[in-house]
């Protein structure tokens, strides 16, 4: 059900215009914005809960502290979008791009990142308990310190990641390519790591693997 019509004189409907807007601090909770672009939009601390963001354009969007938990943005485009502390818990971002996006102290626990790219993303911080990251792009992204509890890591990409005290406890990591990845005192205790690529990587305890 869509519950926005107008907001700061904006209208808010799929496939609209929205580049640049100021939707900061608005409601945009269960928004249609399937295909809209929001390219540079500004929605710092937005209410998006709900939101159909699938297929939008939020390149460069401030979404700093924005709401998104249980949002659509499937196949939507985030490439250097700001979302630092935004809440993602439970989101749907398969497919989408999160190229050089920043996710620090986001909450992206439980959400769906499979297919997703996520190159060069800053995810220091972030928390991604039990989020399925299945065959995600994650070369060269930064996840110190990272909660990865959990997650499904299975076929994700994560060479020349910084996973610098990153917790993996528990995590799916079969067939993923760790290849030169910074493991430095990571938790991996019962992380499956069958078949897993780790030449490179620097280990735990700091050694390197061959």
């Amino acid at each position: 059900m869509v519950r926005v019509v107008r907001v700061n004189g904006y209208k808010i409907d799929a496939g609209a215009d929205l580049s640049e807007a100021d939707l900061s601090n608005t409601n945009l909770w269960d928004a249609n914005l399937n295909g809209a672009n929001l390219n540079g939009a500004k929605l710092f601390n937005a209410n998006l809960r709900g939101a159909n963001l699938s297929d939008a354009n939020l390149s460069d969007a401030n979404l700093f502290k924005a709401n998104l938990s249980d949002a659509n943005l499937n196949g939507a485009n985030l490439r250097g979008a700001s979302l630092t502390k935004a809440n993602l818990r439970g989101a749907n971002l398969s497919d989408a791009n999160l190229t050089d996006a920043k996710l620090s102290d986001a909450n992206l626990s439980d959400a769906n990142l499979s297919d997703a790219n996520l190159s060069d993303a800053k995810l220091f911080n972030a928390s991604l308990r039990g989020a399925n990251l299945y065959n995600a792009n994650l070369s060269d992204a930064n996840l110190r310190d990272a909660d990865l509890y959990r997650a499904n890591l299975s076929k994700a990409d994560l060479s020349g990641a910084n996973l610098y005290k990153a917790h993996l406890s528990g995590a799916n990591l079969t067939n993923a390519n760790l290849r030169g990845a910074d493991l430095t005192d990571a938790d991996l205790s019962y992380a499956d790591l069958r078949w897993a690529d780790l030449r490179g990587a620097t280990m735990p305890d700091g050694s390197i693997h061959p």
